[in-house]
């Protein structure tokens, strides 16, 4: 089993209230949460990451159980070792690209000339063709080159799954097929777990080989809900 959650998160502000309770089990490396805006679906990115802790559940990806609220197992973030690619991607204004993709490697008060030089930085930096831009900023390369960057970046530190929130939102067309491809390339070369969040339908048809849907932050059938788009 690659991907063993059940969470249960109440969030409350003001009069309003959201309750997150779910569960799903997968053998699937690449699995799509799919669901309309709102559903709970980056609230359940973040709790599988450990950037947002559950009130309550387990979570246990590719065997490793990273949460088990009854069994008082709680590992942290960094410890859980898997990379997050956020919806905006969260690239550093101020870095360059291969920077950004060299951040990734920092460990402590380490020279940063040396993490710009590691080896894993300069594959991926021409993996993903970004060799001519390394000197740029985010502002000056284009919409599929941040993307890639961010990408770059998530995989350089050798995580043990890969969390993309929204990873195609913010571009055209075009590029959303051209990259939809690549990472369904890579993912498949490097048969590394992912687990995408998306409200896209062309997303699940692309890339999902198991999908689980989510409304109000619950699963729901998903013939119904794919259907309804």
């Amino acid at each position: 089993m690659i991907w063993d959650l059940c969470l249960q998160k109440t969030l409350r502000q003001g009069h309003s209230r959201f309750d997150v309770d779910l569960a799903f089990r997968s053998s699937a490396q690449r699995v799509v949460l799919f669901g309309p805006s709102g559903a709970g679906k980056t609230l359940t990115l973040k709790m599988v990451a450990g950037i947002l802790a559950p009130d309550r559940g387990r979570i246990a990806v590719a065997g490793r159980v990273l949460l088990d609220s009854e069994r008082g197992i709680h590992s942290s973030a960094q410890q859980r070792h898997l990379a997050y690619m956020f919806q905006d991607y969260a690239l550093f204004p101020h870095l360059t690209v291969r920077q950004n993709v060299a951040f990734a490697v920092r460990r402590g008060l380490r020279n940063p000339a040396k993490d710009e030089a590691h080896e894993d930085v300069d594959r991926w930096l021409a993996s993903f063709g970004l060799e001519a831009v390394a000197g740029h900023y985010p502002h000056q390369v284009s919409g599929g080159q941040r993307q890639r960057t961010a990408l770059a970046r998530a995989l350089v530190s050798r995580p043990a799954a890969l969390l993309l929130d929204e990873p195609f939102a913010a571009l055209d067309k075009g590029l959303r097929q051209r990259l939809r491809d690549e990472l369904k390339d890579l993912q498949a070369e490097l048969q590394l777990p992912l687990l995408l969040i998306t409200h896209d339908d062309d997303d699940v048809r692309h890339l999902a080989q198991d999908v689980v849907c989510l409304d109000a932050g619950r699963t729901v059938a998903c013939n119904a809900a794919l259907q309804s788009r």
